[in-house]
């Protein structure tokens, strides 16, 4: 069972990812909140695998949202939902610890697959916002650059570039002829030698440091 919550403003839409979840076998809904303040205050009380997070929210930004969600548990997988595929906010928001985005006008079929995905260790990017995460560290956000200093495996740089590029666990243990599980610990390695607690951090940290 892949429990979410939902944190959306538009009533209309908030209704319909809970009725989409509840009504489909091995989802549940186990929050529905307006705003991220009701939603950072009942986050310790509610067991959620994978949150929706909408941007453009009243009071605090779901960005903001993020950053501080993450710090309350920082193992909480996050997706953005947005109206822009392009957006800057969106980009800002992968930095900020999500692990993906949700273009609002998403079918609910590829909705749930691509919660299901995240929940199985995936980060659902579309190309454009993957080039956005590029380029930005590519032209020097910080141009820090010290590979020797976080003494990543061939092996782990191998199953970094990959979760770059998209890939859920399965398709690196596909790829790399090596189990799921060897996958999750090469990850956990990858997230202790590089001091980040989720996927997109290790990703942007590993471009900014001229890793992969």
């Amino acid at each position: 069972m892949i429990n979410v919550a939902i944190v959306e403003d538009n009533d209309t839409i908030r209704e319909g990812l809970s009725v989409l979840i509840n009504g489909t076998t091995g989802y549940n809904c186990v929050g529905t909140f307006g705003n991220c303040e009701t939603f950072l205050t009942s986050l310790k009380n509610i067991k959620a695998d994978v949150i929706l997070m909408d941007i453009a929210l009243p009071g605090m930004d779901g960005i903001e949202g993020v950053r501080k969600a993450i710090e309350i548990n920082s193992k909480l997988d996050i997706l953005m939902l947005t109206i822009y595929e392009d957006s800057e906010k969106v980009f800002d928001a992968l930095c900020a610890g999500a692990c993906g985005y949700l273009v609002k006008k998403t079918p609910p079929s590829k909705l749930l697959e691509a919660i299901k995905e995240v929940y199985e260790g995936g980060s659902p990017m579309s190309s454009m916002i993957a080039r956005q995460v590029i380029s930005a560290f590519k032209h020097g956000k910080e141009s820090e650059t010290n590979e020797a200093e976080y003494k990543l495996s061939d092996k782990e740089k191998k199953v970094l570039t990959l979760l770059s590029e998209g890939n859920n666990y399965q398709r690196i243990a596909d790829q790399l002829f090596i189990s799921v599980d060897t996958v999750r610990h090469h990850i956990k390695n990858i997230y202790k030698k590089l001091h980040v607690h989720s996927q997109s951090e290790a990703v942007a940290k590993a471009i900014r440091k001229k890793i992969i």
